[in-house]
């Protein structure tokens, strides 16, 4: 029942997301080094608690990096670096990172 609660906030968010973006891929690129420390350029994590953003749906990473900007979700880094975006540098970061194409090598168990 937790991990329902704790997800709820961001379907929520993905309700109300639009799939409409016009973000940027090579604007998000030069955005992204901001984000390197963290998620990698190449959105693999670099840090133990930080997800990896690679090939996830634009508009959730939109819906995120706003719920972050506007207090709705909290994490101290993501909270320090969210109020200066744009709305257009969320568009170009999550344009950027849903761009990286990602695989999937062996499945476990099979």
């Amino acid at each position: 029942m937790l991990v329902l609660n704790l997800l709820a906030p961001a379907g929520f968010l993905l309700a109300g997301a639009s799939a409409g973006y016009a973000g940027d891929v090579k604007a998000g690129a030069a955005k992204a080094m901001m984000c390197q420390a963290c998620h990698g350029l190449d959105g693999l994590s670099k840090a133990p608690d930080s997800p990896n953003i690679a090939g996830q749906i634009e508009p959730y990473l939109v819906a995120q990096l706003q719920a972050f900007k506007t207090g709705v979700r909290k994490n101290d880094a993501m909270s320090a670096v969210t109020p200066s975006l744009s709305d257009t540098d969320i568009e170009d970061l999550a344009a950027y990172f849903s761009a990286i194409e990602i695989s999937v090598g062996k499945l476990p168990g099979r």
